[in-house]
């Protein structure tokens, strides 16, 4: 697993499966998820990474562990 910040684009990406190929993605707010030819997960990317840690971690500090922040506001 490899994670790795993008401070100018603020996008976080966590790779699973590095160097596997990309079959397709999905997006659902700030998140994209690319997935290979067989379902697995092989990248996250987490577009504006700044307010979605924030969001979590604030969610974290008042008891919301089930609240995760798919888009910000």
């Amino acid at each position: 697993m490899k994670i790795v910040y993008d401070r100018e684009e603020d996008i976080l990406m966590i790779e699973v499966l590095p160097n596997a190929p990309i079959d397709h993605a999905e997006q659902v707010g700030s998140v994209i998820t690319h997935f290979n030819a067989q379902g697995q997960l092989v990248l996250l990317e987490v577009l504006d990474a700044s307010a979605f840690v924030e969001a979590l971690v604030q969610a974290g500090l008042k008891g919301h562990a089930d609240f995760v922040p798919l888009a910000h506001s």
